[in-house]
């Protein structure tokens, strides 16, 4: 009987060629060529979010993942830590399937982990399956790990386009502060306005370098200023989201198997498909008469 087209699997021969599987990217992380356009697209505020939410949740599971460490193992000398072993692992894995969650904001396809199944019951055989199993220290690998260089990199990058879009609304406040508030140092003032620059001898004294906005004239310059650094570093800001996304994704996501093609041609139904690799237009295939 035959099988039409879209029954049949997908091996090679058949003329149908293997799905790359999902996009790493999502759509909205494109670094549009148009500044504009990548404020109005919703990958910027994706990316943003996704950096200043693992402020928090990135914190939470490094200390939750660190104390369980730690804990487990000062017991784990004693019958006490195996237990306390099994449990660690499953924290991580929980820890690391908050990751994989988080991973939807900028990924287009999910992030699935994949962990070994102990091949018998108890609990010494579970201890050596979960922390034989690289899935588990690559989890530790990530959720410790690499915590303190991530953290810095978003709290830097999150903080420098958070001043940028604050100073963009300068008109609607810079009456408000009084005194040294602002990006610089004056000196002891109460004159109202936002400091931008250097005023060792107040707003209007020697040796002042910058701008001190306390008129709406100043505070509109100044937001053109922050609009133009805003727009530039947006780009900055979905790298470093793209970044941070790819390295989670790299150890979070199961390794790839590189026979992974060859295992499902030979567990697919059907004949096999022809076994010489499809070489380029105008190469020659090298004659065997041996095999012939």
């Amino acid at each position: 009987m035959s099988t039409s087209p879209a029954a049949q699997p997908d091996r090679p021969g058949n003329g149908r060629t293997h799905p790359a599987g999902p996009a790493p990217d999502n759509p909205r992380l494109r670094l549009r060529r148009n500044p504009l356009r990548l404020v109005a697209s919703a990958g910027l505020w994706a990316a943003a979010w996704y950096l200043l939410s693992y402020l928090v949740v990135g914190s939470v599971l490094f200390a939750v993942g660190f104390a369980a460490t730690t804990a487990t193992a000062i017991l784990a000398v004693t019958l006490a830590g195996l237990p306390l072993l099994v449990s660690l692992a499953a924290v991580l894995r929980g820890c690391a399937n908050v990751e994989r969650g988080r991973l939807a904001l900028v990924l287009a396809g999910p992030v699935r982990g994949r962990y070994r199944a102990a091949p018998q019951p108890g609990i010494l055989a579970e201890v050596r399956t979960r922390w034989r199993d690289p899935a588990t220290w690559r989890d530790v690998a990530y959720i410790v790990g690499l915590w303190v260089p991530l953290f810095i990199l978003d709290l830097v990058v999150v903080t420098i386009w958070l001043v940028f879009l604050a100073g963009i609304t300068l008109p609607v406040w810079y009456w408000a502060p009084r005194g040294n508030a602002g990006i610089g140092y004056a000196n002891e003032t109460q004159v109202h306005g936002v400091v931008l620059g250097y005023f060792p001898h107040g707003p209007r004294g020697p040796g002042a370098v910058g701008l001190y906005v306390d008129t709406l004239p100043k505070a509109l310059l100044a937001a053109a200023g922050f609009l133009i650094l805003f727009l530039i570093f947006n780009y900055a800001l979905v790298a470093t989201a793209r970044a941070h996304a790819f390295a989670a994704r790299a150890l979070l996501r199961p390794p790839t198997d590189p026979l992974a093609v060859a295992k499902d041609v030979l567990a697919g139904p059907g004949p096999l498909g022809p076994l010489n690799p499809v070489l380029p237009s105008g190469t020659s295939q090298v004659h065997h008469p041996d095999l012939s």
